[in-house]
This record gives C-alpha cells, sequence and structure tokens, in this order.
C-alpha cells in the first residue's frame, strides 16, 4: 500500500478526535481498492462525517466508473481479495454511486 495511506489514516484520527479503528479500516480497504485497480496516483477524494443516528460516513470517489468493488469469498490460502469482505463485516452498509465524473464508494459504521 502507497505511503500516502498511513499519513491519510492520521489524518482520519485527527479529524475525528482520537483513534476509530472501523473507520480507518474503511478508509484503508477502499483507497487501497482504487490504488490496485484503478492505478496509483490516481486523484482520490475522500470524506468521513457523522451521518446521524449513530453512524460515520466513509466516501471515497475516483474518476473512474468501471473499476467496481466485489465482494469476494476468498479461499484461505488466497493472498488478495479480503478487502470488501472486511469492510461488509465492519460496516453497517455500504454501496456504490456511479456519475459521469467516476464514482463514489461509500459506507457507514456505527459511531465508537
Amino acid at each position: 500500500m502507497p505511503k500516502e495511506v498511513p499519513v491519510l489514516r492520521r489524518a482520519v484520527r485527527e479529524h475525528l478526535g482520537g483513534p476509530c479503528s472501523e473507520v480507518e479500516l474503511c478508509v484503508s480497504e477502499l483507497v487501497g481498492n482504487v490504488v490496485r485497480h484503478v492505478g496509483a496516483g490516481t486523484p482520490v477524494r475522500v470524506r468521513v462525517a457523522a451521518a446521524g443516528d449513530g453512524r460515520t460516513r466513509i466516501e471515497v470517489s475516483d474518476p473512474d466508473p468501471r473499476a467496481l468493488p466485489v465482494l469476494l469469498r476468498a479461499a484461505l490460502d488466497d493472498e488478495s481479495g479480503r478487502g470488501m469482505a472486511l469492510l461488509d463485516a465492519v460496516a453497517l452498509r455500504w454501496g456504490v454511486r456511479r456519475g459521469e465524473a467516476g464514482k463514489t464508494v461509500w459506507c457507514e459504521v456505527a459511531d465508537a
């Protein structure tokens, strides 16, 4: 994973006023998916905000509307394919919003 992801996790902790492992995991996985499936150096926008009802919403936007996340069930000996399964296990819900300027993958987690 690129060196910017730990910096991004630190910025999320500062934004939230402390650690929140679920939010940090979701940000890492969603940004990591952009890097792996769209390409390093792809511009991304990360948004973390209160969604109400005790939830935090995480959104990661990128310019490629075609590279959509897929929930896989990795076999025991697979070396990849677990990122969206981790996100699915942690998030209350998640989805993808496609538009002319790309896509936004979002998820919501319970506030800690």
